[in-house]
């Protein structure tokens, strides 16, 4: 049965998307089946595997409101071990439609499960926000990966976001843990970025993953070439960090 990783933080531009595309590339690469489901309606993890959201007929739109079984939405990206679910700009009215159907909270779940025994890793990356899509991404996942970015407002919306996973923990999925928490876009130069870990690592003690992410230029070019960061510079330090960080990810999930 595959390990289910929710990929959320509300807030933006912390690499989640990067996170997302990058980790599941390199578990992969490792030999990992691996799915990546793109609940985001910016789509962003699509685009960062090659596929072209505007050729895409079916996508997790059409999955979350019953007009199309996930298997039938499901691209086999041309990387190694690595299918995707696609995202479509539509997704941003889902909340919307969701919030009318019965049992709301486990449309995301229902859809994913059958795929489930088909993988050892599926990752779902969220949108920036708390609503019905996150939550319904919270009620499948088996953990959650917080994507931090090393800057002033780090912890700021954390505790909504904590808030969040208690209220699912104890309506919807009890079984809900924190995977890790990730500190992105990390530059051992700044004194800010030695205070940010130090902060991080008192919010969640014990929590925080050995890896970190630098801020290099590879990794931000990566996405505009439809290309992972192991694929596209595979000597690159934003490479080496993912490969190390797929590392972690598959200690944890060993037996």
């Amino acid at each position: 049965m595959g390990k289910i990783i929710a990929v959320a933080n509300q807030k933006g531009g912390v690499g989640k998307t990067t996170t997302a595309v990058n980790l599941s590339a390199a578990l992969g690469a490792k030999g990992k089946k691996t799915l990546l489901v793109d609940v985001d309606p910016q789509g962003n993890s699509s685009s960062g595997v090659g596929v072209d959201r505007r050729r895409v007929k079916q996508t997790m739109y059409e999955v979350l409101i019953g007009e199309t079984p996930a298997q039938e939405a499901r691209i086999h990206t041309e990387f190694a071990n690595l299918d995707l679910l696609p995202s479509s700009m539509d997704l941003a009215g889902a909340e919307l439609e969701l919030i009318e159907m019965e049992h709301r909270e486990s449309i995301l779940k229902n859809a994913i499960v059958p795929l489930r025994a088909e993988y050892d890793f599926i990752l779902i990356d969220c949108p920036p926000s708390l609503g019905i899509i996150t939550t319904n991404a919270l009620c499948v996942a088996d953990t959650l990966l917080v994507p931090i970015q090393c800057e002033y407002y780090a912890l700021e919306g954390l505790s909504q976001l904590m808030n969040s996973v208690r209220r699912v923990k104890r309506q919807y999925n009890e079984q809900l843990d924190i995977e890790g928490v990730l500190l992105t876009m990390y530059d051992g130069r700044l004194n800010l970025t030695q205070q940010v870990v130090e902060e991080v690592k008192k919010y969640f003690p014990r929590k925080v993953f050995a890896t970190v992410i630098p801020r290099t230029v590879r990794l931000s070019e990566a996405p505009s070439f439809g290309r992972p960061i192991c694929y596209f510079d595979r000597s690159s330090k934003g490479a080496y960090a993912y490969d190390a960080l797929a590392d972690e990810v598959l200690k944890k999930a060993a037996p």
